[in-house]
Order: structure tokens, then sequence, then C-alpha cells
């Protein structure tokens, strides 16, 4: 909360340089930004924190980009203070701590940290800090779900919180899962999913690339010319305009052109960046940009490893690109970094070889305005998350590895939570 000190005027510049600003009172803090900033963050989106100086008693120039995650934990000592503010709080705690602590704590911080001296430590303490808890915080315990005595030492109190939160995280896992299990057996497709015609010729390609049989080489062939034709399928859906042109013979021809800001084209990798030379083919001059998402062995979560994007992407329809999607863990957060980076989400396409239904939903579900375009939809997993009946680890296939290389594509070994 220390990051939302509000702007300081010259007259309360210098107030605050003589120890005569009152910064323990609810009026020193930017509500409103503060507020903006954490709904955000429970978004799930990024968002840039203001960096304080203390000494100055101003913003630094850079602020801090902090991303969403699934626990966030907001301290401060006004956090009770503002009613919109209170109901963004899931869980609310006040720890309690003796007076002579606060005070040795302040006093440890302001000189040690913060360049002040004792004589206007104490000066403020007693005419601002105690007054302030006395009448703005101290009754804001009432308020709290948890009262904590003894502050961090409180090791029971501490694992009782946890517990709580934990149970938090599985309830809501569960009740997401609970609703797109439901949804994968009750509900159809969604609405923003298109799947490429399933001509004699596609069938024919998935034919050749599903059979364990195919030579890599065969595999990687048809693979291509499947590709090819589901990028030039995505294309159409992208914003165009009527353009009139003069044919050579000297008459008009009534066609179409794009009207969009560009294109870039982001891989997923490993297997997502098999798909980057059908978009180079048809798209001239298309940036590209690519993303690493693993798998975290010990907690099931997909974490991100490596990301290179083009400048001025938030100005871009964004085609992602994976060869296929499982249970769509991977993919939804490639969407989450790209909305971070200010990509709008309606310009974005999501666009696979293959998906499974369970991964169809949860993209869907998580974000209704991407544009999901494959060439097939798989009805179910395996056990281990594999697409049934899919099409093997597409990146072993193509790359000729064996899977025992450290890469773990989300292809169709995804073990991550979705």
């Amino acid at each position: 909360m220390d990051s939302f000190y509000k702007v300081l005027s010259s007259e309360e510049q210098a107030l605050a340089a003589s120890n005569d600003y009152n910064f323990d009172h609810p009026s020193a803090f930017d509500f409103e930004l503060l507020v903006a900033t954490l709904r955000k963050l429970k978004q799930g989106r990024s968002v840039k924190i203001p960096v304080y100086d203390f000494t100055t008693h101003g913003r630094q120039k850079d602020w801090k980009t902090v991303y969403g995650a699934s626990v966030i934990i907001f301290e401060g000592i006004m956090s009770f203070a503002d009613k919109e503010l209170l109901q963004l709080l899931d869980m609310k705690i006040f720890v309690d701590t003796d007076s002579d602590i606060r005070l040795v704590r302040r006093l440890r911080r302001d000189i040690t940290e913060r360049g002040r001296d004792i004589e206007g430590v104490i000066k403020q303490y007693n005419k601002f800090v105690k007054p302030a808890f006395e009448q703005y915080i101290e009754p804001t315990m009432r308020l709290a779900d948890i009262v904590v005595p003894r502050g961090g030492g409180n090791m029971v109190a501490i694992d009782l919180i946890v517990q709580h939160v934990h149970s938090q995280l599985e309830e809501r896992e569960l009740s997401v899962r609970a609703l797109l299990a439901s949804a994968q057996q009750i509900q159809p497709l969604p609405q923003t999913l298109c799947v490429l015609e399933s001509t004699p010729q596609v069938r024919g390609l998935h034919t050749i690339i599903r059979n364990k049989e195919t030579s890599r080489d065969e595999f990687i062939f048809y693979s291509k010319r499947l590709m090819r034709l589901l990028i030039e399928h995505a294309l159409t859906f992208l914003p165009s305009q009527l353009c009139v042109v003069q044919t050579p013979q000297g008459h008009e021809y009534e066609g179409r052109s794009s009207n969009g800001k560009g294109i870039t084209g982001v891989s997923i990798l490993r297997a997502g960046e098999t798909m980057e030379p059908a978009l180079r083919a048809v798209c001239k001059d298309v940036r590209i940009g690519k993303i690493l998402i693993q798998t975290n062995l010990d907690s099931g979560e997909p974490e991100l490893h490596y990301l290179r994007l083009p400048k001025d992407i938030s100005e871009d329809h964004v085609i992602l690109m994976d060869s296929t999607v499982s249970t769509g863990a991977a993919a939804m957060m490639a969407v989450r970094v790209l909305l971070d980076h200010e990509v709008q989400e309606e310009k974005i396409m999501l666009v696979s070889l293959l998906m499974a239904e369970l991964g169809v939903h949860s993209v869907a579900y998580a974000f209704p305005k991407v544009k999901i375009i494959t060439t097939a939809v798989d009805k179910r997993l395996d056990d281990c998350l594999h697409v049934i009946p899919g099409i093997g680890d597409f990146g072993d296939r193509y790359f000729g590895t064996d899977g025992c290389d450290g890469w773990s594509d989300e292809d169709d070994k995804e073990q991550a939570s979705c």
C-alpha cells in the first residue's frame, strides 16, 4: 500500500520535509488508483505499480510491472479504510502487534531505509502515527476475518491462514473443473470455434499424419500441407474492406483488401514453431514472436520460460500457433501473456492442427472473445491427458526426438491444470 501514496503538491512537499505532513491519514493514499490496480490484478492482468521514493516524497519515473497470480497478498495499515477496497478482499487479516514493537520497527525502518533522523521520526509518531492508529486503524480490527496476535511469530495462526488459502484454491479449481466437465458433456462447442471443413483432402491428410506407421518424412510433408490449409482458412477471419482496382484491360474489379493494422504470428514453442513457415508463405513480411511454456512437474502448473514478442504488438491481429491443444492450459497462459502486452482479446486467433473438446471449452470459457481455429476436434483425453484418438506427440514425431530431451510440448503430453 505504501506504493500508492498520493503525489504531493509543493506545499505538501515542504510539510513532509519538516515531518509535518500526515502520511498516516486515509487522505494520503491514492485509493482510486489502488482499487483499479488491485481489480486488474484479480482479473489476472498485468499492472504497473508506482514506485514511491520516501526520501523525496514523490513517485519515481519508472513503475514496476506486476503480473496476476492465483494468490495476491496486499499489505498496508489502511487496507480496511476504503469500502470499495474492502469488497475486493477475499480474506481480511489484522496483525495485532504491541505498540512498543511498532515504535521500534518504525524507528529502525525510517532511519535506515528512508533517511530520516530520530527526532523527526519520534515527532511524526507522536503527532500523526499514534493518533491515526487509534482513530483509523484499531477500530477496523472488527472488519477482519482473522486477528493475528504477536505478528509474524505466531506460527499457529500463519499455518491456519495457509491452510485456508489452500482450501480456497482447491475449491475454486474444483468448481471450474466441474463447470468445464459439465460444459464438455452437455454444452455444444462454442461459437468462437471454427473447424476447417472436413473435405476428402483434409480427412486424407489426417489419416496419414495420425497413422503411427507414417514415416517422419511423410509426417512432416503432410503436416505442412495441412498447416497451409489451416493458415489460409484462419486468414479469412481477418477484417477486410471493399477495394476497387483497375485490371490491365482497363476495367474495374471490385474486390477486398485488408484493413487491419498488421499481423503478428506467435508460436508456442516448440511444436507451434512448425507452423511458422506456413504463415510466412502466405503473409508477406509477417512478424513472428515466440513463447516457451512448460509444465512444472512438481506443481503441475504451466510456467513461462521464454518470451520474445515484436514491439508494438498491441496494434496487431495475432495468430497464436500450437500444433495440438489438449487441456488448453498452455494456450490460456499464452493468451494471458498477449493480453498483458495490451493485445486486444478479440484480435487473438488460436490456431491449432488438432484440439480436444476440453481444451476448446477451457479456452472459450476463459477468453470468450478469442477465435479458435482448428482442422479437427477430438472428443476426449486419456488419464495422461493425451488427446484420443489423437496424433501422438507432435513435436517428437516432427523433430525426430523421443521425448527424453527435456522438452514437453503442450501437445498431447500436457499435464498442466486448466
